[in-house]
């Protein structure tokens, strides 16, 4: 099985690497191009959701979670 990994970053996206796939809600995936290294939206403001743009950076996101 390929190797994904999800890091999460303090105060902004989370980041996906390895080889992947994004479905939305009808079955559609979205295009990925080549990437191999994608940031996901954890503010909920970006205008490319589910894709971080770096709006957290304006709209006072905060959160560092670490694992225990």
């Amino acid at each position: 099985m390929p190797n994904v990994t999800i890091s999460v970053r303090d105060n902004g996206p989370f980041l996906v690497s390895g080889p992947l796939t994004i479905t939305d809600a009808e079955g559609d995936n979205f295009d990925l191009g080549e990437k191999e290294t994608i940031a996901l939206c954890r503010c909920g403001e970006s205008k490319s959701r589910p894709f971080c743009d770096g709006t957290h950076k304006q709209c006072g996101f905060v959160s560092a979670e670490r694992a225990s």
